[in-house]
């Protein structure tokens, strides 16, 4: 096996990976992402146990039990490029040894559910309401950067995208991975599925308009009418296509579950986001303990 060297894999003085500021043994083999640090304790609130605290920049980690079910919640931010951290050191952290710096013979898959806020493009699905993301189909050129490769129906599906929406040329080229089936199918009652859309910022690649002119003022519109047999665009944020394109070129098994706080076609945002974010924690830590 070929050593990783120092400036590619960086390990603190207390054998801890950089950004999360983790040791191999303070991470679950079930992790919770979410944006917001602050958030990370919103989760954890309902541990029975806590066992570590970590906190780094904006990397918040706590890992504790629920029962006999231990989990990790970990804030990642914004934006795919701090998913690119993330993801890679989470793998890290149980695939590499850290002492001889080499990858181990036997690899670990971890099971990484993003808990996060998004905005719907569809009429049919309101907010305060919850989408479980099918596939997640990045804008924003993360996953270009690496090595990856396509199904049939995914190569089909991202030609189709770009021809309908005509986000190409100027534009990074559109890239899609499926959530893992073994996580969708415990997410299915009271929850909305679809494609979730990835954008690489907040306001004019998602369309909104303040002081800045738009380069594809039709965005919305095109996001909003674009099928591919029964799949359809259901909402967008700037994290699951990174999570979903990150795990499985890793072989991690991911999942995104969203609560919807704003509806792009009705113009409506949630009268309480907080209370709609506080479910969908609740809904996912249940389902984690006694199903997975």
């Amino acid at each position: 096996m070929n050593r990783i060297a120092e400036s590619e894999l960086i390990i603190t003085k207390r054998d801890a990976i950089y950004h999360l500021d983790c040791k191999p043994e303070e991470i679950a083999n079930t992790i919770i992402t979410v944006g917001d640090p602050d958030r990370v304790s919103a989760v954890s609130k309902h541990f029975d146990k806590i066992e570590y605290k970590n906190q780094h920049r904006e990397f918040v980690t706590h890992t504790g039990y629920i029962g006999k079910k231990r989990i990790s919640c970990i804030s990642t931010g914004i934006g795919t490029d701090n998913i690119d951290i993330v993801l890679n050191e989470l793998d890290a952290l149980v695939n590499i040894d850290f002492k001889t710096r080499t990858i181990k013979n036997k690899l670990t898959s971890l099971n990484i559910i993003r808990v996060g806020t998004s905005g719907s493009l569809q009429k049919d699905i309101p907010v305060d309401s919850f989408v479980t993301s099918t596939h997640g189909l990045g804008i924003d050129n993360l996953l270009n950067f690496y090595l990856q490769s396509n199904n049939e129906e995914e190569k089909q599906l991202v030609q189709s995208f770009v021809t309908q929406t005509q986000l190409h040329q100027q534009f990074a080229h559109p890239y899609i991975s499926g959530a893992s089936g073994a996580l969708l199918k415990h997410f299915v009652k009271d929850f909305h599925q679809g494609i979730t859309v990835t954008c690489p910022g907040f306001y004019g690649p998602q369309g909104r308009v303040l002081r800045l002119g738009l380069a594809n003022p039709s965005l919305i519109d095109n996001l909003t009418r674009f099928t591919f047999g029964q799949h359809r665009i259901s909402n967008f944020e700037m994290e699951t296509a990174g999570i979903y394109g990150m795990g499985k070129l890793l072989g991690h098994h991911c999942l995104s579950l969203s609560a919807i706080v704003a509806n792009r076609i009705d113009k409506q945002f949630s009268k309480d986001g907080n209370a709609v974010v506080e479910k969908l924690i609740q809904i996912t830590l249940q389902t984690i303990s006694d199903k997975l």
